[in-house]
């Protein structure tokens, strides 16, 4: 899953969160990881990924 704010960056058949800025974004993440018990990885362009531990 990747949550981003820059709607160009990611693509495929992945779950996509597109957030308004960068702190919903970073809320938005959180959530998502703890949910999902999961680990955020920031790729430093706008996007995080969420992958299942």
């Amino acid at each position: 899953m990747a949550i981003t704010i820059n709607e160009d960056s990611v693509g495929g058949d992945m779950p996509i969160i597109f957030a308004k800025d960068e702190e919903d974004m970073q809320q938005l993440a959180r959530h998502v990881a703890n949910i999902m018990h999961a680990t955020v990885h920031d790729l430093g362009n706008g996007t995080l990924l969420i992958v299942q531990r």
